[in-house]
């Protein structure tokens, strides 16, 4: 078999498990909009445990870089148990918004099929509007999500070549050459907080509108 009909049987058994679960909730009255609430609350969860990593991580690499004589290698160690756990946290945000995203589509999809059951245009017509509106909010919430979750490439990225540098040159002019990247660390972390904050923020609004009445 190519690798291409092995992604695709891949990809469709995977949609089966996921049509399987929805139908599996749904029996016991849990519907894909109260699932994708809580998807949406669980990433902002994610976000702000991320936010909280990463200011560590900063802190930590402040701590390399004001190192002023003891046990470098001390330093060292707790810098990439901090990258480590930044990675993990990456990681696991980026599964929190591939699930939002799998829920919202199975939902709208539903909901745009369950349009062609009306009978009474004016509810039809309601439906459609509103359906409409919640994609127009999941747009901007969806788009908050990746550009926070993309922000923290490139922070990782930069921690990773200096715990490299600092794991190949565990010496005081290793020290004096980080601290010329400590800037550079600042403003990325500082640009992913600022975009994780205005996805918690975009998280917050949603799952308020998306609430019944």
């Amino acid at each position: 078999m190519g690798k291409g009909l092995i992604l695709a049987a891949a990809l469709l058994a995977l949609s089966g498990c996921q049509s399987a679960y929805y139908s599996a909730m749904e029996q016991v009255g849990v519907h894909k909009r109260e699932i994708l609430v809580d998807r949406v609350d669980a990433a902002r969860d994610a976000q702000e445990d991320a936010q909280v990593q990463f200011k560590d991580a900063l802190q930590q690499f402040r701590s390399v870089v004001n190192f002023d004589g003891g046990e470098l290698d001390n330093l060292y160690e707790r810098l990439q148990d901090e990258y480590d756990d930044s990675a993990e946290a990456a990681e696991n945000l980026a599964g929190r918004i591939d699930k939002v995203e799998g829920v919202a589509e199975a939902l709208f999809e539903e909901w745009e099929e369950e349009l062609t059951q009306y009978k009474n245009q004016r509810l039809r017509s309601q439906s459609s509007k509103q359906l409409g509106e919640t994609r127009r909010r999941y747009k901007g919430l969806i788009r908050a999500m990746r550009q926070a979750e993309k922000r923290m490439q490139p922070v990782l990225s930069t921690l990773n070549d200096n715990v490299l540098y600092l794991k190949h040159n565990l010496n005081a002019r290793a020290v004096g050459a980080l601290k010329g990247e400590l800037r550079s660390v600042q403003q990325q972390v500082d640009l992913l907080i600022r975009d994780m904050e205005k996805s918690i923020r975009e998280s917050d609004r949603f799952i308020e509108n998306f609430k019944p009445a």
